[in-house]
Formats: C-alpha cells, structure tokens, sequence
C-alpha cells in the first residue's frame, strides 16, 4: 500500500473567545453560499444552455458537481482529523473559489462540466468541515443548539437560491452565478483563517492512498450507473454492468484496504459500533424518501393539479421553512427529551407526510399539497440535525471527522439512490399503466392517424415519462385534434397519479425501514458542559 508520511499532529489548542465569533460568521458564510451553489445554477441552466450550447449535455451540470463533491466527503473528513482543520477547510475554500472562477470563464458546456467538478471538489470538503468544526467548539447544549442551525442553512439555500439566480440571471449576467462566489468566498476564507487556530507538526500523518484510490473509483463507478441507468442506456446495458462490476471491485477492494492500513479513510470497526451503523442507515433511508419527494411533488402539481412552474416551486417552500423551524427548535429541546425521542419522533412525522402523500388525487389542492410538505420538513428538521448531533457526541474528538463526513456521505448516496429507484418504479409503473389503459384507445384512432398513434407508442414504450411533458406544456396538444387530446388527457393524467402514488408509497416503505432502526437506539448521553478546545 503506497502511503505518504508527513509531520502533523492532531492535537488542539485552546481558542480563544475574542476568536469563536470571527470563525462562526465565517462558517455561515461559506456553508450558505456552498449550500446556495446548487440552487442557483439550477435557476440559471436554461439562460446558460441558451449561451453556451450542449443542450444533451445539461445535466452533467449537476452530475459532475454531485460526482466530486460526494466523493471527496469522506476523504475531505479524514485528512481533517489527521492534518488538522484549518489546512483542509482553507484548501477546500481556495478549490471552490478556482472552481468557481473557471466556471465564470468557461466558453463551452464541456469546459463548464469539467470545471464544475473541479468546483464541487471544493464544495464537498467544506460542507461537512463545519459541522465537524462546530463539533469541535461545542459539546452538549450548545452543540446541539448550533448543529440545528447550520442544518437549516441547508433549508434557507432552497429557499432563497432560486430567487438570488433568478435575479443574478435577470439583471447581471449568468457568468455571476459564479463569480459571485468570489467575494464572498475570500471573505469567509479572511474569518476563518482568522478564527481558527494552526495545529503543532509534531508527529507522522500517514495518508492512505490506495484507499483514497479505490474509493474513488468505486464510488464515481457506482453514482455513474444510478444516474445513466434507465435514462442514457438500459439497466442492463454493458455500460451500466460494467460500472456496477467496477463498484463493487472497487468498493470490495477498499474494505480489504481499509481492514489493514494504519489510518484508514473510513475505519471498517466503525460499523462494528452499532450506534454508527444505525445513525447512517436512518440518514441514508431518510434521504432516499425525502429526495422523492422533493423530485416528484413539483411533477404533480404542474401535471395533475395543473399549477404553474413558479407556483409548483413555491410549494416547497413551505416544507423548508418548517424544516428550518424544527431543526433550531430540535437543537434546542433534544438536550430535553434526549436523542432517540426526537429521531423517533422525526421519523414518524416524515412517515405520516409520505402517507399524505399517497392520497394526492386530481382533486388535490394547492393548499393541500402545501401542508402535506410541511408536514415532511417538520420531521426532517428533527432528524437531520440530530444524527450528525448524535454521532459527534459518541465518539472521540481524533474520530470527529470522519464520523461527521459519513453522515453526510451516507445521504448523498441515500438521495442519489433514491432519485434513481423511485425514478425507475415510476418509469415502471407508467409503461404498465399505459400500455393498458392509453393503447387500446390509440387502436381506435382512424388509420389516418397511424403516425401519431406510432409515435405514442414508441414513447410508451420506451420513455413513459415524456408522454407527462404534455401535461407540462398543453401547448403539445393544440397541435392535434381536439378529440383526441380530449381523449388522451384524462388517461395520462390518471397514470400519472397511479405513478406517483407507488413512487410515495416505496418512499413511504424506505422512510418507515429507516423509523425502525431508531428501535434499536440506546440511550445517547449528551455532554452538559461546554469544552473550550478546538480542533486545528
């Protein structure tokens, strides 16, 4: 195993009070605008597209950054406990701002793509680096006080980021999407460098490179085939078989690794602690239902129950704001009714929303689908905050990196998972539903309308779901005989509540797997006192 040796110490020393405020402002700043990155680009792809071209390649906008900054978590969680914080947070601010920079200046999508994942190297060390930094100040109370708050950070970056690319798209210029990023960034780099205290190199870091390498590869593999499969080749195709075999080569190979290096990535005795265990299965279920939902309520709204594009979106909203609420309030009573309660408690109530869910119909209104999501972000307020609370006051400050970072790991791969899995069933179910209920009334069409009867077919057949972008864009139907638009809104419409509600109820079915690992959950003490180190 090839394994590089520097000198380091893990050792912390004491921070000052004057110090805490200067890197607390700084840790907000540069998580908001980590956390922001995703939904402006989001709001601003179409204006880019429009610019650069590569419309087949937009999605690779997100997927790049997804790819790199998942990856890079673990990764990014170890070398902090091993070489200190301030070296790793620093470095991942300077990536992300030469990330973002590149991005700026990107004069074709490949370029944009390529710089993209160079850009969510940086994103991906400094989202779990202040949750792990904030482990770091705090214990007990205030601890849980704060992780509540930097975990509504993440619900605020839904909220606003839409309207702040919207804008920045609308009256300056998409380039500034990203080099917005800039000032920003060197100001959170100023308070954090300012705040946080250098570690002493006394002792040898021995960094595991052959597990940095097959971690990598089995885990681009594996996020590779769920994002392709079903979409740009078939489950089955030899692409996609291939990148499951590579994974699971590859992942196999880094348990091996793992099991006997000196300073493992990702300890494999951590899964022998069944609290680890059982804090990431419930993130990682938890992720695959709340990622459905966040991707298949806006398809509802906009196709069964007719609302606009701005005003679908404005349904999660909601969901946010309450998953904002819960997560300060979480931090604030858990100390009260102890940890187990509260993700008990949060999984039941993100249960009972999914179960709402399943009763959506045509009939369903706005303000219906509304309260249902704020129902879910009530439960995902409590949950999210209290697992990575969980987890850091469980295990040792030399494991608090990489204990926090696989919680973050996990649900990125819960959510990648879950857009995937729940995408197929509906796939699924809409190529069944249709096939028996949209055919038989295609064969009735008078043989003039062979073509358009061909056509439906073939996207029945093969992609069930751009039938739905009718529903989406009426405009499609005023191009074809009013009779027969009549006649084929009502059933794709009703095979698309039929869709949903199986992708709600497996969502359901994960959420409530995830519900029953709390059953397992000891009692987890929660320190009282406030410890003054800090971590470099």
């Amino acid at each position: 195993m090839a394994e590089i040796s520097q000198q380091a110490t893990i050792e912390s020393p004491q921070s000052k009070e004057a110090n805490r405020g200067w890197l607390i402002a700084g840790l907000i700043i540069a998580m908001l605008f980590a956390a922001l990155e995703g939904t402006i680009v989001g709001t601003a792809m179409p204006r880019i597209v429009g610019d650069l071209g590569g419309l087949s390649l937009m999605t690779w906008l997100t997927t790049a950054y997804m790819l790199t900054s998942t990856t890079i978590v673990p990764i990014a969680g170890k070398l902090a406990d091993l070489m200190g914080r301030k070296a790793i947070y620093i470095t991942g601010l300077v990536i992300f701002m030469i990330g973002s920079a590149m991005c700026g200046l990107a004069q074709d999508m490949t370029q944009l793509i390529i710089f993209r994942a160079f850009q969510g190297l940086g994103g991906g060390i400094m989202m779990p680096m202040a949750m792990i930094i904030i482990g770091d100040l705090f214990v007990g109370k205030e601890r849980a006080k704060w992780q509540g708050v930097f975990g509504a950070l993440y619900g605020i970056s839904s909220v606003i980021g839409p309207q702040v690319g919207g804008w920045i798209v609308d009256y300056w210029d998409w380039h500034w999407v990203f080099y917005i990023n800039l000032p920003v960034g060197i100001v959170a780099t100023i308070l954090i460098a300012k705040g946080l205290k250098s570690h002493k190199a006394t002792g040898p870091v021995k960094i595991d490179v052959g597990g940095i390498f097959t971690m990598v590869i089995g885990v681009v593999s594996l996020l590779l085939a769920l994002t392709l499969g079903g979409v740009d080749y078939d489950w089955d195709s030899w692409q996609i078989l291939g990148m499951f075999a590579l994974a699971f080569v590859s992942l196999s190979a880094f348990v091996v690794i793992e099991s006997k290096v000196e300073e493992p990535i990702l300890p494999m005795h951590l899964f022998k602690n069944k609290l680890f265990t059982l804090l990431n299965g419930i993130g990682f279920f938890m992720s695959v239902g709340m990622f459905g939902a966040i991707m298949f309520v806006p398809l509802f709204m906009q196709g069964v129950v007719g609302v606009s594009a701005t005003k679908s979106g404005t349904i999660m909203t909601p969901m946010m704001i309450t998953m904002i609420v819960s997560s300060i309030i979480g931090g604030r009573i858990v100390y009260k009714i102890g940890v187990k309660a509260q993700i008990v408690t949060g999984m039941i109530i993100i249960a009972i929303g999914f179960g709402f869910m399943t009763t959506m119909t045509e009939t369903t209104t706005q303000l219906v689908a509304t309260l249902y999501m704020m129902v879910m972000g009530l439960g995902m307020g409590l949950v999210m905050p209290t697992i990575t609370l969980a987890l850091q006051e469980s295990f040792p400050k030399n494991q608090l990196g990489v204990v926090t970072s696989s919680s973050q790991f996990f649900r990125q791969i819960g959510g990648t998972f879950g857009m995937t899995v729940l995408g197929a069933i509906m796939n699924h179910h809409s190529t069944k539903t249709l096939s028996d209920q949209l055919l038989p009334h295609l064969e009735k069409l008078p043989a003039g309308a062979s073509q358009l009867t061909a056509h439906f077919k073939k996207m029945v057949e093969t992609d069930p779901q751009g039938l739905y972008s009718g529903l989406l864009n009426p405009d499609m139907f005023r191009q074809m005989p009013a009779q027969v638009a009549d006649m084929i809104v009502p059933i794709l419409k009703d095979a698309l509540v039929s869709s949903l509600h199986q992708v709600f109820l497996y969502g359901l079915i994960f959420v409530v797997v995830g519900a029953m690992f709390t059953l397992f959950l000891k009692r987890i003490r929660l320190s009282e006192k406030r410890e003054d180190k800090q971590a470099a």
